[in-house]
């Protein structure tokens, strides 16, 4: 479900939640490293309660489900400047074992209104650098399209390089760029057709592979794309 939205938040009048992990480009069922961090974006029109007031009124965190231990998260609270309605938590989490992990996020307003944000995540050990979730979008595209994919080595230089080929294996296109971000996911790398030469291609079916590398290690994936007219 990469690429859909981050969070599901329950229907309720409490504060409205965004729900991350390590950073806003995450998405629903995304992969992480093993210590991810909770980034959660609150909102609401009568303020966040931050202090706990009334029993079970804390922000908290609760990870597969377990209520023992429940993340508090009041003092990882931090509003936007000159902003009594608005702020974000970044909680740092301890290592987390390999695999798929759920998270549930609980606010409250000052008017003891509360809300739910829901989120999944695939963890991956940092022992060696992983890629997954390679996609285009739009597939298939015209004039451009934009290549994403996620990882799991937040924080570390990285050097993408994004190779197109004809389904006869001639390379026509490379888009190379280097990368370092808090988060485990990149979505921003457009192309627009066109060859090394600026020649726009043909339409048809096109493989392309995505190649990380970083000081030590690479890995890759290869997917394909149709080019339209």
């Amino acid at each position: 479900m990469g690429g859909s939205s981050a969070n599901i938040i329950s229907e309720t009048d409490g504060p409205g939640i965004k729900l991350y992990l390590n950073d806003e480009r995450f998405a629903f069922g995304g992969t992480t490293n093993e210590k991810p961090t909770i980034v959660c974006l609150l909102s609401d029109s009568t303020g966040i309660n931050t202090v706990g007031n009334g029993v079970g009124h804390d922000i908290t965190a609760i990870i597969d489900g377990k209520v023992d231990p429940v993340y508090v998260l009041n003092d990882y609270y931090e509003a936007d400047l000159d902003s009594y309605s608005s702020g974000r938590v970044a909680y740092p989490l301890s290592k987390l074992p390999e695999g798929r992990h759920t998270l549930k996020v609980k606010a409250w307003d000052i008017l003891n209104n509360s809300s739910e944000a829901y989120t999944e995540f695939i963890v991956a050990s940092d022992a060696s650098l992983a890629l997954k979730h390679v996609l285009n979008y739009p597939n298939p595209f015209t004039t451009h399209t934009q290549f994403s994919f996620e990882y799991n080595k937040p924080c570390e230089d990285l050097e993408v390089q994004v190779q197109l080929f004809t389904i006869a294996g001639k390379l026509v296109k490379t888009i190379s760029k280097k990368i370092i971000t808090p988060g485990t996911r990149i979505d921003d790398l457009t192309w627009d057709g066109r060859d090394d030469f600026g020649d726009r291609i043909g339409r048809g079916v096109y493989i392309y592979r995505v190649k990380l590398n970083t000081a030590d290690e690479s890995a890759s994936e290869t997917q394909k794309l149709v080019i339209l007219k």
